[in-house]
């Protein structure tokens, strides 16, 4: 069975030598995540440098994708042994200045943490316990009292659920690791805790900015983690190339009760804007330790494939977990089981209502019309900068897709892309070549047979820059 829906592996010290990476993608892993909140420069490089030397052995098309840390906050060190038991009640400050972490106070590393923050708010530590209630705000100092028990440790992560926090986005840390990645080639970058379209917009221009070649830039993936993100969906959405439902911290500066609602409608707009969907965190959990997931993982990643996500991520369970090959294969089983019940349960896919006036877009709805009405095997989209790709996967066929780019990082950032197989050819100058290309590869490859029909999408004239205007039914030839 063919899956559509494609797979992320969050790669780390489980996950990050070559062996392993091999053992990856051949179970299944499509995109590479590098988490940058993690690891050194050094060490991401030789992930990077093996990725692409695994993809150039088997032919697959592997994505890179780099996830910015974003502000992040995080307590600083504790002087004590640790963890420290935190029960309700407790008094703890929180100092933006050096200091001997103890039972009694710890530094935060924010350094305007006392500007967004005011009596009654909470503060979250860690998974949300402890949860800390905010009383006196002091020149440098928060006191806090401790509402939820937990533990307290080190660079441990703390949580405002309150919005509009003043930390500058993309943050100095991640202007330099964008241009590591830049520097190294990566094909998509993720945004943490986007507040509204214009972080994505600020940080789009720092990669026209920074990037060290002209042509394709990186996608841009939106990380919706905020409560100000929700309020803000359709423009930020409009802005991005993508956009990933992290529903870790969202969990945390909402509820948990939220989260699923709130995923529906995430991947729904996106859908309807035409936009890369990626749902993620926890979705296979226990499989950190344990060889099989819980009935309820199995029911998560199934419903985010009906929700209609394009890729479902894997984070500890191949960063840090025991089973990081067997994560990756149980999840692309749920993802065929799923796929073969989707017309049951399954989003609608949306068509544009009366005329489409967008070429491209009124194209690839014609295509799947031809694809889904006739016995067609396939459809071949040629694409130099992925948007048809892109827009032809977001109809739904019930065909494989097959993408064919002379462009190495739109070749690159395919495996984004729900039922697309991404092709690397040489630039094709008209549509005898285009059929070629199609005949010999389908032919070489035996997704198709002679006799059986394709569609070809594509934009004409033949090799200018422009919107997919051409959907071409072919009978393959044979070619003995």
């Amino acid at each position: 069975m063919t899956r559509n829906a494609k797979i992320i592996a969050t790669i780390g010290p489980a996950s990050s030598d070559l062996d392993r990476l091999r053992q990856l993608a051949s179970a299944g892993m499509d995109i590479a995540r590098l988490n940058f909140s993690h690891g050194d420069p050094e060490g991401h490089s030789q992930v990077i440098e093996r990725i692409r030397k695994i993809a150039d052995e088997t032919g697959k098309a592997i994505t890179v994708l780099q996830d910015l840390q974003g502000p992040k906050l995080r307590t600083g060190h504790l002087s004590v042994p640790e963890p420290i038991p935190l029960a309700p009640g407790h008094k703890l400050i929180l100092r933006t200045t050096a200091t001997q972490g103890n039972a009694d106070q710890i530094q935060v590393l924010y350094p305007t943490l006392t500007q967004d923050v005011e009596p009654g708010d909470r503060i979250l530590l860690g998974d949300g316990r402890p949860e800390l209630r905010v009383g006196r705000v002091a020149d440098g100092e928060v006191e806090t009292q401790v509402v939820v028990a937990g533990n307290l440790t080190s660079h441990q992560g703390v949580c405002l659920p309150k919005p509009s926090l003043s930390a500058s986005m993309p943050s100095e840390k991640d202007l330099s690791d964008l241009k590591f990645g830049l520097e190294h080639g990566v094909d998509a970058v993720a945004m943490s805790f986007v507040r509204r379209a214009k972080d994505v917009g600020d940080l789009k221009q720092a990669i026209h900015r920074l990037s060290p070649a002209e042509g394709v830039l990186p996608q841009v993936i939106a990380k919706l983690e905020r409560a100000e993100a929700v309020q803000d969906l359709e423009a930020i959405i409009d802005e991005a190339d993508g956009v990933m439902v992290a529903r870790g911290d969202l969990g945390l500066v909402l509820s948990a009760e939220r989260v699923p609602s709130l995923q529906k409608r995430i991947l729904r707009q996106a859908n309807l804007q035409r936009k890369s969907t990626i749902t993620a965190t926890q979705m296979l959990e226990s499989m950190v330790h344990n060889p099989r997931p819980t009935r309820a993982e199995a029911s998560d990643v199934a419903n985010a494939i009906f929700d209609g996500s394009d890729v479902v991520m894997l984070s500890a369970e191949t960063a840090v977990g025991d089973y990081p090959v067997e994560a990756v294969e149980t999840m692309g089983r749920i993802i065929e089981d799923a796929e073969a019940h989707i017309k049951e349960w399954g989003q609608p896919t949306d068509e544009p209502e009366g005329n489409a006036t967008d070429d491209a877009l009124a194209t690839s709805y014609a295509a799947r019309a031809l694809a889904n009405d006739r016995s067609v095997k396939a459809i071949a989209v040629f694409t130099r900068s992925g948007t048809t790709a892109r827009l032809m996967s977001k109809t739904r066929p019930d065909v494989p897709i097959m993408g064919y780019t002379p462009d190495e990082r739109t070749y690159r950032q395919l495996p984004l892309l729900w039922g697309v197989s991404p092709r690397f050819i040489p630039m094709a100058h008209s549509v005898e070549q285009m059929i070629e290309i199609v005949e010999l590869d389908l032919l070489r490859t035996k997704a198709a047979h002679p006799g059986d029909q394709v569609v070809l999408v594509a934009s004409l004239p033949v090799g200018a820059a422009g919107p997919a205007n051409f959907a071409y039914l072919h009978t393959l030839r044979s070619r003995s």
